[in-house]
């Protein structure tokens, strides 16, 4: 299978990191064609656009699953690391100059970050079918100063079906983060394929 062939429903079929790491390693050097223009992919805009409502210009920020960097080209001039699983979508994101440093790592796993690093955490298209769950919320709240924002998208599937409610509802009954506000956003923009209806939810809260 070459780059050209994956589209969102294979995205959908994988299966863990060492999946997400090999499918969009072979995608990387096409994503942002195939994919991002040719979809009308707009959610990541849709996501820097809440993070900039949420957090002053001096924020030293985390993009999630940063891929080639769609996010972080609605945040230009702002300080802003990337973590990805795949080398590839991370050099490709290195050629747009928009990130002051680019890392490799797991959110399944430690991170190999110091405590308190950031102000905010965002991303998009990370929590999704068969990516990443809530496991990961105690490190990246880890990482995070006090007061940090996090802007995250999902879809209203894995919301449901992953359990992203109760692990977020117990971080919030345990003190550790703020009450949720959730955003509805569009996913696509000026598009004509199956899914140029599906909505997306980002939640937003701060750590306590």
């Amino acid at each position: 299978m070459t780059e050209a062939d994956y589209d969102l429903d294979d995205a959908y079929q994988i299966k863990g990191p060492e999946d997400a790491r090999r499918v969009y390693g072979e995608w990387a050097e096409n994503y942002d064609q195939s994919f991002g223009a040719a979809w009308g992919y707009i959610a990541p805009r849709e996501i820097a656009a809440i993070r900039k409502a949420e957090v002053p210009a001096t924020a030293e920020i985390l993009d999630i699953g940063a891929g080639t960097g769609l996010v972080a080209e609605s945040l230009r001039g702002l300080t802003v690391d990337a973590l990805d699983i795949t080398p590839e979508m991370l050099e490709i994101a290195r050629g747009k100059g928009l990130y002051r440093k680019l890392m490799v790592g797991d959110l399944t796993k430690t991170l190999e970050i110091p405590d308190a690093s950031y102000d905010a955490v965002i991303s998009c298209g990370t929590f999704t079918h068969g990516h990443v769950g809530p496991e990961c919320f105690p490190e990246l709240l880890r990482i995070s100063r006090p007061g940090a924002v996090f802007a995250c998208g999902t879809i209203g599937p894995v919301l449901d079906g992953v359990g992203f409610g109760s692990a977020l509802a117990r971080l919030v009954a345990h003190g550790r983060i703020t009450p949720i506000a959730w955003r509805d956003i569009p996913i696509y923009e000026g598009a004509d394929h199956p899914h140029k209806d599906d909505r997306g939810l980002v939640m937003v809260f701060r750590k306590l």
